[in-house]
């Protein structure tokens, strides 16, 4: 899926660095996505919600606040209001350049930006929060013993997540400023709140108020065992698929660009995602798939691997041909279970084979009928499920056509 990066300029004037994820055809709808405090466009959680949802039709900009990651700026100038009015930007230069966001995403104080800023969207339909605090002074905690300094002195500089930040005494007061829950009661949008019962960073009970405050349509989702920062990927895709198949009942979906011709063979695209060593995205017309490798293999297993996928059309192939042949005898046939394996052999431990040394490739396949059928009927089963279009694939001399696109 292509990402298209680019600048747009900011509340304050400065240029700020900004990356669009989009599925492969027309997307579905648009989303803007706030980042956390001190964070960036391209943290993990930013990139891999993102990228997730780009999988699944919905194209999601996401940009560096004033003075972070790529932007122009002083990190020290900015305040909450300020990220609030570039969240304002971000949504006017969607709509100026391809198409306003329905759909708000906010991630730890990006959440309560993204609250403040929703009733400045009008085309946003739909409002997702991940692990916002219900006060942006929340974020106070994180640098607590230096707060009266910056209040005598005007300015100090500060140590976040290891890394220095001048914070002015402008910020504190700004956020002081903030009415929040006000922003929630009046949104009058669609509402999804999600948040880890186990986050030391943003306690539960923030969820909880802003729950209570906003008014219906509203939803919470329990992001069980997540860490603040959803540092694990499992965790992230977790949270865009629930976003996705939430926000689809409040937005209008695009109709496809053209007319899908049934009889033309579908493509199957292939891409790495680069949210770990060998994460995939496929995709097969309508349908986003993930293959990664096992933990042991070196993945993080967030999905099943090359070989159970090929296993899986084996499988897949097998039973529907079965069935088929079943119905059209009229054979009492219930269900056709499917058990694949795949392993390496010596080729001189294999009898039939006509290859007689080193290894060779073995699947194991256990097929289990269920049904009132006699022995002749089983027995018939069994054959056809041999001539399957996968097993004669596999079981037939293949020709692979590679070539290189530009």
């Amino acid at each position: 899926m292509p990402t298209e990066r680019f600048q747009f300029t900011g509340e304050g004037g400065h240029q700020l660095s900004a990356a669009l994820e989009l599925p492969d055809g027309e997307p579905g709808a648009y989303a803007l996505f706030a980042h956390c405090f001190t964070c960036g466009k391209d943290t993990l959680a930013a990139k891999r919600i993102s990228v997730a949802l780009a999988a699944k039709g919905i194209a999601v900009l996401r940009f560096d606040f004033t003075g972070l990651g790529s932007s122009e700026g002083e990190f020290a100038n900015s305040t909450f209001s300020s990220n609030v009015a570039d969240l304002v930007r971000a949504a006017d230069h969607l709509r100026s350049t391809r198409k306003a966001p329905s759909i708000l995403i906010g991630h730890s104080l990006g959440g309560a930006a993204i609250l403040a800023a929703a009733g400045k969207i009008p085309e946003a339909r739909a409002v997702a929060t991940i692990a916002a605090p219900s006060d942006p002074a929340h974020v106070t905690g994180l640098f607590s013993e230096q707060v009266d300094n910056i209040r005598a002195q005007g300015e100090v500089e500060v140590s976040l997540a290891g890394r220095p930040f001048r914070i002015k005494r402008e910020f504190l007061d700004d956020i002081a400023e903030q009415e929040l829950m006000k922003d929630v009661t009046g949104l009058h949008k669609a509402l999804l709140v999600m948040q880890s019962p186990v986050d030391d960073t943003v306690g539960i009970d923030n969820a909880t108020r802003i729950f209570v405050a906003a008014k219906h349509p509203k939803s919470f989702v329990s992001l069980d065992h997540a860490d603040h920062l959803l540092s694990k990927p499992a965790d992230a895709l977790y949270a865009a698929d629930v976003i996705a198949a939430w926000a689809s009942r409040y937005i209008d979906a695009a109709k496809p660009a053209k007319p899908i011709d049934l009889a033309e063979p579908r493509k199957v695209i292939v891409q790495e995602t680069r949210k770990s060593k060998f994460n995939q995205t496929i995709t097969v017309g309508p349908h986003r798939l993930v293959a990664d490798e096992p933990v042991a293999a070196g993945g993080e297993d967030a999905g099943p691997g090359p070989y159970d996928y090929l296993l899986a059309g084996l499988g897949a192939c097998t039973s529907m041909t079965m069935r088929l042949y079943a119905d059209r005898k009229s054979l009492p046939l219930d269900r056709v279970t499917v058990t694949l394996k795949h392993s390496k052999i010596y080729a001189k431990d294999c009898e039939e084979c006509e290859t007689r040394e080193g290894m060779l490739d073995q699947i194991e396949r256990d097929i289990a009928i269920d049904g009132a059928l006699d022995a002749e009927q089983r027995k018939k089963l069994m054959e056809i499920a041999d001539k399957c279009p996968v097993h004669r694939t596999l079981t037939s001399e293949i020709r692979i056509v590679t070539k290189a696109v530009d």
